[in-house]
């Protein structure tokens, strides 16, 4: 069995709330063990109060970064160092940036250049360069699970969304293309392939349409076929239109 991918998260506090950390820490869990998990931000701030409760609970580490220029973030200096010295390390197998600043674009395509992977995690309002140069990259606020919402407002919620799915044509490309280049000459392709091209190839993530998982999202949108082979270990999917 191959040892769990080593994954670096690193926390830019000053442009991303506390709220979403917990969605963050396990939608990481699935590409393997944040062994690497560093906050950055001048705990002396007020405004990272909210993110002080969730550091001990976590095993994040905060890495104090006094704003010693009014104007200046030195949080993002501080942040691109801790990043290469962990690049340079040789010890880390990903990355996973949780901020929603664009300026960490070119830290992003420094790592990718060193063919490991850049998971992002922002706020809707993170640019869309950053958003692009990830892959994924998944909207925070998705992430955030409401206490007092239940299963049949969840439910309620993905089904008014639907028609916005069909309706989104760079996404029903996205999927079509997947299959068209993924697919055998039946048509059908295995959803393993068709979700490793779309993740080599955009910041796509089913989260930020409200799916945990890309085939409930294709099934959603009524565009596809879908057959269960191996007793139901392999889902294939295939366009509906052929």
């Amino acid at each position: 069995m191959p040892e769990p991918k080593r994954i670096a998260l690193l926390i830019d506090c000053d442009n991303v709330s506390h709220n979403s950390i917990e969605g963050v820490l396990e939608e990481l869990a699935k590409y393997g063990m944040v062994n690497v998990r560093h906050a950055h931000g001048d705990w002396n701030s007020p405004s990272l109060s909210g993110w002080v409760d969730r550091l001990h609970p976590h095993a994040i580490r905060p890495m104090q970064q006094f704003a010693y220029t009014k104007g200046k973030n030195a949080t993002d200096s501080a942040m691109i160092i801790d990043a290469m010295d962990l690049l340079y390390s040789k010890n880390i197998d990903a990355f996973a940036l949780m901020t929603s600043d664009s300026d960490f674009t070119p830290l992003v395509l420094r790592i990718l250049e060193s063919g490991l992977p850049v998971y992002g995690f922002g706020e809707k309002k993170t640019p869309k360069p950053f958003v692009d140069a990830c892959s994924p990259f998944i909207y925070t606020e998705n992430l955030v699970v409401e206490a007092d919402e239940k299963p049949n407002a969840v439910a309620t919620r993905k089904a008014k969304g639907r028609n916005k799915l069909r309706g989104d044509t760079s996404l029903v490309k996205l999927i079509r293309t997947a299959i068209e280049q993924t697919s055998e000459d039946d048509g059908w392709a295995h959803m393993s392939k068709v979700g490793h091209y779309i993740s080599n190839n955009s910041s796509f993530s089913a989260i930020n349409y409200g799916y945990k998982k890309l085939g409930d999202l294709i099934r959603a949108t009524e565009l596809f076929e879908v057959e269960m082979r191996n007793d139901g270990k392999a889902m294939y999917i295939k366009d509906a239109r052929k």
